[in-house]
């Protein structure tokens, strides 16, 4: 066999080899840094317990009063760090197809702030590796083929304002937030509450809509999206699908994260809550 043929087969096995060995390594590189961030994320808490009295709720638009007792947060520990596991389908257009997705995500209440982490499969061999972070006020959204070659590494003001409404829109998963000074309520009628959010200079609101149980049905705001390379405001939100018990705390389990473009609701995230930890650090 000639030397050249055996030079390229020679390639042709190294060069997988090589690209999943780096991959492996921007893999533990990438885990490693999310990790850090959220050593960052819950620098210093204070580990005070307090609980949730009857009186806290005074003052709350009574929607809200009743989801907060629908939750079962009366009595029980102020929520202060969060961790929890979730899975679901996602896609990126509208006729794209869905995606398995896992993630992994952590939360600081009394200064608020998040890291989620998610891996999701494109091919059977290839992956997308995500990173979301709303630290200290600021937005910062990272995504890298195989953990390695990055897709999107944004930031700026019209990611402050999108992380913060996100971590509004997750308030439901650790409903005594709803509790904090940095939120602000303003009931709208028997079933819908406004909740507004100033935090690191940036302030946004969303609507919160409730069942005659006092559960979160949806939450709706306008939000920045990235449509052809420059930001539009447009709806966007959550719609609960189910209802779940954890650790004694009553949370929507499963949601649709939805846009809503003039062209109709565009659902591009089913995601499941399969585990959730509140207060451990």
């Amino acid at each position: 066999m000639p030397k050249v043929i055996k030079f390229v087969l020679a390639l042709v096995v190294a060069i997988p080899v090589l690209l999943l060995m780096a991959s492996f390594i921007a893999n533990y590189l990438f885990t490693l840094n999310a990790e850090k961030e959220v050593i960052a994320l819950f620098d210093n808490i204070d580990d005070k317990k307090e609980i949730v009295r009857k009186e806290d709720l005074e003052g709350l638009p009574g929607t809200v009063q009743k989801w907060l007792e629908h939750s079962q947060v009366i009595g029980k520990e102020r929520i202060k760090t969060v961790h929890l596991k979730q899975k679901g389908l996602m896609r990126t257009t509208e006729d794209g197809k869905w995606m398995p997705a896992e993630a992994e995500q952590y939360f600081r209440v009394d200064e608020p702030g998040f890291v989620w982490t998610a891996k999701i499969k494109i091919a059977p061999a290839a992956y997308l590796a995500g990173r979301d972070k709303y630290y200290e006020g600021k937005g910062h959204m990272l995504i890298k083929l195989l953990s390695l070659i990055p897709v999107a590494d944004s930031r700026g003001e019209e990611i402050d304002q999108g992380t913060l409404l996100r971590y509004m829109a997750e308030m439901p998963w650790f409903p005594t937030a709803a509790l904090n000074d940095y939120i602000e309520w303003e009931e709208i009628d028997s079933n819908r509450a406004r909740a507004t959010m100033s935090y690191g200079g940036v302030t946004a609101s969303g609507i919160y809509e409730f069942n005659e149980e006092g559960e979160v049905v949806s939450f709706i705001a306008n939000r920045y999206r990235e449509v052809n390379g420059r930001y539009v405001l447009q709806d966007w939100g959550g719609i609960t699908r189910e209802y779940r018990e954890f650790n004694g705390i009553r949370i929507p389990n499963k949601t649709d994260v939805i846009w809503k473009p003039e062209t109709g609701d565009f659902t591009w995230y089913k995601l499941e809550i399969t585990g959730i930890e509140y207060n451990k650090t």
